[in-house]
């Protein structure tokens, strides 16, 4: 239990990463508001969390709306007292070619990802300061790495992790930690919708060190770790949850086999 007396946010929490997140934290004993705009999607997370013995409570929120995001803190502290953890997973991806893309589609990759996680980390923090609480940015691989088509969701990626560490700095010395968790490739539904065959799944899990590809509940633990007490001295920092993808230098038709 040791996330017990503990109260998280999670969002984008109806799917994938997220839905694995608030049910990882409800089995460590976290009370878990599980937040994303479709409110079915987090009714049956939530149910899910319910039927296995844990707290929930679904927030219907647009984390591109800043008075959406205090709204669902204002519900989060009115149902449990308190907040003491944040995981910021929402996430939408709009691709494009730097060539020809517009500016509202390049705009499309920030607003949920990097400006909707500063709202919810500005609106949350005098909670968090008060419980010396902790919260948990997800990036991407494409934060770190180019990849065709999506410079857009790499640059707001990528400016989580830099706004993460500047958080860190900034809220150290008030007792709130702020980590970033940075995934490769999960079996998510937007992933699914990119390779929805096997063929192509595959291939992917060929390319990975590790030969497979990622089960949500493995990104959980990581995000999980970075939220708990375990990780009390780690803050401004990035743990990278890739099946190693980064860690491998391609080499084209260069062989040790």
């Amino acid at each position: 239990m040791r996330l017990e007396n503990k109260v998280a946010i999670v969002t984008g929490a109806g799917v994938g990463i997220g839905a694995a997140t608030a049910r990882r934290m409800a089995q460590e004993g976290a009370k878990v508001v599980v937040a994303a705009r479709r409110l079915n999607l987090l009714q049956d997370v939530v149910a899910e969390i319910e039927a296995a013995g844990g707290t929930a409570m679904a927030c219907a929120c647009d984390i591109t709306n800043e008075e959406s995001v205090k709204q669902l803190v204002a519900d989060t502290v009115a149902a449990y007292g308190k907040l003491d953890i944040v995981v910021n997973n929402a996430v939408l991806m709009v691709p494009g070619m730097l060539a020809s893309y517009s500016s509202k589609a390049w705009r499309q990759n920030f607003i949920v990802s990097l400006d909707g996680a500063m709202f919810l980390m500005r609106e949350a923090y005098p909670q968090l300061k008060a419980n010396k609480g902790a919260v948990v940015n997800v990036s991407s691989v494409c934060g770190l790495l180019g990849s065709v088509g999506t410079a857009g969701y790499s640059a707001a990626k990528a400016g989580m992790i830099a706004m993460s560490r500047n958080a860190a700095i900034e809220w150290g010395k008030k007792g709130v930690r702020v980590n970033t968790v940075i995934p490769g490739v999960f079996l998510t539904p937007p992933t699914l919708g990119l390779m929805p065959d096997e063929e192509s799944q595959a291939a992917t899990a060929q390319s990975l060190p590790l030969g497979r590809i990622g089960d949500p509940a493995e990104c959980a633990n990581a995000i999980l770790f970075l939220a708990s007490d375990e990780a009390s001295y780690i803050t401004g920092a990035e743990l990278v949850v890739d099946g190693g993808r980064t860690a491998e230098l391609i080499t084209g038709t260069a062989s040790w086999d």
